[in-house]
């Protein structure tokens, strides 16, 4: 599949740091890929580079073979969904979709913003101004206006970080679903380790302006390629320079086969699982996960750790 969108040797340096360091990307036609790491990493000023909001200092842009790094954003054929929505607030969520395509001298008009407001499941509301709308309403309303421009890459700034954790986890799903039925490519840059591992395709880790990794989910989470990224994307225990998985880590009251023993220090509820953190007679602290059914370790239980060599993430 043709990539859409290829980054190479793209820097972006301002007087008082360097933003971007040498980033290369490239996003096949119909992906949903995310951009994470910390804060001022550089992801955002990343997707504002591909945006036209920020020119880099080196590298190029191509956006569907062309290079458009120093384009102005009105003449790249992408669209902004930004983290505060930026919706008119004078303006009805018809009066919304319709703006870009009017500006366009879109034909066709009413059937294209019919089409759109059905996709983001908004029919019925088209008259209704922001103010009257949910916060999942309006983030599906600022995809609406997104989408009637047909854009080769919809670009996402931190999209669901404005509603709450449930509406957060039902508007998940339907953005994945909703990238599916479209086949746009979908550039998201996000903080939420457990949103990228969720809705991505592929995903960028992003570390002091570089780029410290690209995969699937799987490979990322799985196969990291770095100790940063293991860190990023999820609780780790360390031995060294090896590292382990909470849920690769196993705990019993009864020794097994190359097991360690330890002393559990205490444990944490989490809702559907429970932490239980040990330390070993080395001095190294490890912590198990276990069932939420299993709530037998109390602080000061003697116990046994182990876990598969296969599980075990070794660096350099």
């Amino acid at each position: 599949m043709a990539d859409v969108l290829t980054l190479t040797g793209v820097s972006k340096i301002f007087p008082t740091h360097r933003a971007v360091d040498d980033v290369h990307l490239s996003l096949p036609t119909g992906e949903f890929h995310a951009l994470v790491g910390p804060s001022g990493c550089g992801k955002t000023t990343t997707l504002r580079m591909v945006a036209g909001f920020e020119i880099p200092t080196t590298g190029t842009v191509l956006l569907e073979g062309q290079n458009v790094a120093d384009l102005p954003p009105y003449e790249r054929n992408v669209s902004t969904v930004f983290q505060s929505y930026a919706l008119f607030p004078h303006l009805t969520v018809r009066q919304n979709v319709e703006f870009g395509l009017k500006r366009k001298s879109t034909t066709n008009i009413n059937d294209k913003v019919a089409e759109v407001l059905d996709l983001v499941q908004l029919t019925g509301k088209e008259d209704r101004l922001p103010a009257k709308l949910s916060g999942g309403e309006k983030q599906r309303a600022a995809l609406a206006r997104s989408l009637a421009l047909a854009p080769a890459v919809l670009l996402l700034d931190e999209p669901l970080s404005a509603l709450d954790p449930n509406l957060r986890q039902q508007v998940r799903l339907e953005l994945k679903a909703l990238q599916r039925r479209v086949g746009i490519t979908f550039l998201m840059v996000t903080h939420d380790q457990e949103e990228a591992l969720t809705l991505a395709d592929r995903i960028t880790v992003m570390n002091k302006g570089r780029v410290e990794q690209t995969g699937t989910p799987h490979e990322i989470y799985l196969k990291p390629a770095t100790p940063f990224v293991a860190q990023f994307l999820g609780d780790m225990n360390w031995l060294g320079k090896m590292g382990l998985r909470p849920e690769a880590t196993r705990i019993s009251k009864t020794p097994t086969e190359n097991s360690t023993p330890a002393t559990v220090l205490h444990s944490t509820f989490l809702g559907n699982f429970i932490h239980i953190q040990a330390r070993t007679k080395a001095n190294e602290t490890l912590t198990a996960e276990v069932s939420r059914f299993d709530q037998s370790y109390q602080p000061g239980d003697e116990v046994h750790l182990w876990w598969r060599q296969e599980d075990e993430l070794h660096f350099q």
